[in-house]
């Protein structure tokens, strides 16, 4: 008996970046999280600047 001969091996393909970006849920939800942060706060950073000076009695 001889051996039957293996087909060769195909390269293990990895997925593209976007993809394996949007598989990695921590990574959402820390992008998530940040863009929060950054949006709510420039928001009320912006709104306190743009606001009239108050008049005193």
């Amino acid at each position: 008996m001889s051996p039957t001969p293996s087909p060769p091996e195909e390269p293990v393909e990895r997925p593209p970046l976007g993809q394996r970006l949007f598989d990695n849920v921590f990574l959402l939800l820390v992008v998530g999280m940040l863009i929060m942060f950054v949006v709510y706060t420039g928001w009320g950073v912006w709104e306190i600047l743009s606001m009239p000076k108050a008049t005193l009695p």
